[in-house]
């Protein structure tokens, strides 16, 4: 578990219980909020390295680090699920997951049936996260319909594209066994599709994802269209969705695919001081110029509130509550 300063500052006072008895005033370095945490280090959990959370993981860290000195580095990890959980354990600080996550682990509900996390709040929206049915022009699959009795890759269970694929899956009047599903990451969906041991696979994440560009420099790439129809009947059932597009030239791709996606956003632990999540909040959206990802052009202090389902953090709020008054 990472160190933090409270824990530092629980040790000193209890030193000076014995040797320096009242001479301590360790009320003077804690931040607001009746004694919530400033770490003296940050850990920024992602996702896997060939997905979009890694790079912006990355990114983010440095403009954290250096805009309010706290020593913050990125972690691989296996993405939203695993993120939730990881928060509430005390193994990070801040992670990315995507909305309808974060929401399932406050109701308790879905991959966290019967536990309900409620340590941790948002800092804020990031970006679309668009459910990308990837395939090569060999399959054969041009159609979600085509899916059935082929080995698809579906996410590890529980996780939020596992989800992601179930529900779309329902939609269209499937279920998981309808299909061959495997449990692959993004990295191991991309080495499987180039290897023909699978058909396709359900990767959610920002567009351009680096798994499937890599498969598109040594496959041509098609992604399995979401129907405006089948869309809209997603979204009356699971409203943290919303229309999205793979744009024309990504991946090779020689015009738009319609499709569905989700948000990204940026959770923290409860305990973390509202002066620490304020700069922390003030030094991502105000340096997204920083940001040499596609995705930084979606990342704005004007949006930063939509589509969450979770409690803001209070640091978080003071900020987006003064930008944009």
């Amino acid at each position: 578990m990472l160190n933090k300063k409270f824990g530092f500052y629980a040790t000193v006072a209890l030193a000076g219980s014995v040797f320096l008895a009242g001479c301590g005033d360790d009320a003077a370095n804690e931040g607001e909020g009746g004694g919530a945490a400033e770490p003296e280090f940050i850990s920024v959990l992602t996702g896997g390295t060939t997905g979009t959370y890694y790079p912006l993981g990355g990114a983010m860290a440095t403009i954290i680090e250096n805009e309010t000195g706290i020593d913050t580095t990125a972690e691989v990890s296996q993405a939203s699920a695993a993120n939730m959980t990881s928060l509430a354990d005390g193994t990070g600080e801040i992670a990315f997951v995507q909305t309808d996550t974060a929401f399932y682990a406050s109701e308790g509900s879905n991959m966290f049936e019967g536990e309900v996390i409620d340590s941790v709040s948002a800092i804020g929206a990031l970006y679309p996260e668009t459910i990308q049915i990837v395939t090569t022009e060999g399959s054969g699959i041009t159609a979600f319909e085509d899916l059935a009795g082929k080995s698809v890759s579906v996410g590890a269970p529980g996780s939020g594209t596992y989800i992601n694929a179930e529900q779309l899956l329902e939609i269209h009047g499937m279920t998981m066994d309808d299909v061959d599903a495997q449990n692959l990451d993004f990295g191991e969906s991309q080495e499987s599709l180039q290897s023909g041991q699978i058909d396709a696979a359900f990767i959610t994440a920002g567009t351009p994802t680096g798994a499937v560009e890599s498969l598109s420099a040594t496959s041509d790439v098609n992604i399995v269209p979401v129907a405006a129809e089948k869309a809209a009947e997603l979204i009356e059932k699971y409203p943290y969705y919303a229309e999205d597009v793979v744009p024309s030239g990504t991946y090779g791709l020689t015009e738009d695919v319609p499709t569905v996606s989700v948000l990204a956003m940026l959770v923290v632990q409860n305990d973390i001081s509202e002066d620490t999540v304020y700069d922390i909040t003030k030094a991502i959206y105000e340096n997204t110029d920083q940001i040499q990802h596609a995705k930084a052009e979606f990342i704005k202090a004007e949006t930063a509130l939509d589509g969450i389902g979770i409690d803001i953090h209070p640091g978080a709020q003071r900020y987006f509550d003064e930008v944009n008054q």
